[in-house]
């Protein structure tokens, strides 16, 4: 067992970035997608289609895994009052200070495109605490969800850190990829059956965006974000996933085409989110082996420009959403061409961050607000 990294997991950290950076592209082809949302094109792509369905199968399950390895790190690193201080202002303080500054305006401004203003004080108190809570949390979803996951560790890692046993070490010393899949299997099941319960007895909290993000989100990502401890602890898990497997990419090819199909022919009355939960649970596991295999071969390098997207990450990502919305809504509609129109949207979202984000180093106040900590103009 091992507590200690050898050296800086350069590749982690580049993939952490990388995953977040995909949220660009990720909503700026929802717009194209056949999905409904905020703002879309006249016809849909079938290309920027399947592209939306295959970053949103898998890329915030490997994004756990990596935010549960490097909080376990720190948590090594720190005593535990001052670890959690530090991990929740961290996510915190960028989760709140976006509420205000992005998240609400383009509460605004889409309440305008989409013609809903007038239709604001109808709505009873309920419904427009439930309305905020969906639009303002939005895509800050995952900050909330890491804010319960550092609280709950407080007591998980804890416990890992203080009763690991010697049942425990064999169990991981032996653990295979295999093992892992029908462990993942049977906690896509349970999760399956706690959302259809609700549904059963209570179907309207599923519709709570309170309850939503800090329960339902929470409970389907704690398993990633644990193994990702684990991988931190256990040498031989680590290696299994960045050790190229070709099950895993044939289980995850498989897991993928399942998905298209639920995506295509499930029924929501039905039971199309609980097979969803099973199916993503399993293809987020061996998308690790292969995010991680590849990045691990590809990525385990020091880069000054890497490291600057790595720093850049978060901000970009906050920012990127209500840019992406308002090119959507008043761009989209003048270029003809979904292909065109998409590319013309990554230069678009992506120019204006960076540029936002240069401003944004240059005055410490934002600087602290949208990362949680005091840090250095990086040159």
């Amino acid at each position: 067992m091992s507590t200690t990294p050898v050296q800086r997991e350069y590749f982690l950290d580049s993939i952490r970035a990388w995953l977040m950076l995909l949220g660009i592209p990720f909503h700026i082809s929802l717009i194209y997608s056949s999905h409904t949302w905020h703002v879309n094109s006249q016809v849909p792509s079938w290309w920027l289609t399947l592209f939306n369905d295959f970053i949103h199968a898998f890329r915030m399950q490997v994004f756990f895994v990596i935010s549960g390895y490097f909080s376990y790190m720190l948590f090594l690193r720190y005593p535990i009052k001052r670890w959690w201080k530090v991990r929740v202002e961290r996510v915190g303080i960028p989760m709140l200070t976006a509420i205000p500054l992005l998240t609400l305006p383009q509460f605004i401004m889409l309440q305008y495109v989409k013609g809903k203003a007038e239709n604001w004080p109808n709505l009873s108190l309920y419904e427009k605490y439930n309305t905020l809570v969906w639009e303002l949390v939005s895509h800050l979803w995952f900050l909330l969800v890491l804010v319960v996951l550092t609280t709950v560790s407080l007591v998980i890692f804890g416990r890992l850190r203080r009763h690991l046993s010697d049942q425990t070490d064999r169990f991981f010393a032996s653990i295979t990829l295999g093992k892992l899949s029908l462990l993942f299997l049977l906690l896509g099941i349970i999760y399956a059956a706690i959302r259809r319960t609700l549904f059963i007895v209570y179907p309207p909290i599923l519709s709570d965006g309170l309850f939503n993000f800090v329960v339902m989100q929470s409970l389907f990502y704690i398993p990633f974000f644990l193994i990702g401890a684990l991988a931190f602890v256990y040498p031989k898990l680590k290696s299994l996933f960045t050790t190229p497997s070709p099950w895993c990419a044939f289980g995850a090819a498989i897991a993928f085409m399942a998905y298209l199909l639920n995506q295509r022919y499930g029924s929501g009355d039905a039971w199309m989110y609980e097979t969803e939960s099973v199916i993503t649970m399993l293809l987020g596991l061996w998308m690790v082996n292969e995010v991680f295999a590849l990045g691990h071969r590809l990525l385990n390098f020091k880069s000054h420009r890497v490291t600057y997207f790595v720093n850049a990450s978060l901000f970009i990502y906050l920012v990127h959403h209500p840019l992406t919305l308002f090119f959507g809504a008043y761009i989209t509609p003048h270029i003809a061409s979904n292909t065109l129109g998409f590319f013309t949207g990554l230069v678009f979202v992506v120019g204006l961050a960076l540029v936002l984000y240069e401003i944004h180093l240059r005055i410490p106040l934002l600087r602290f607000l949208f990362s949680g900590k005091t840090q250095t103009k990086t040159s």
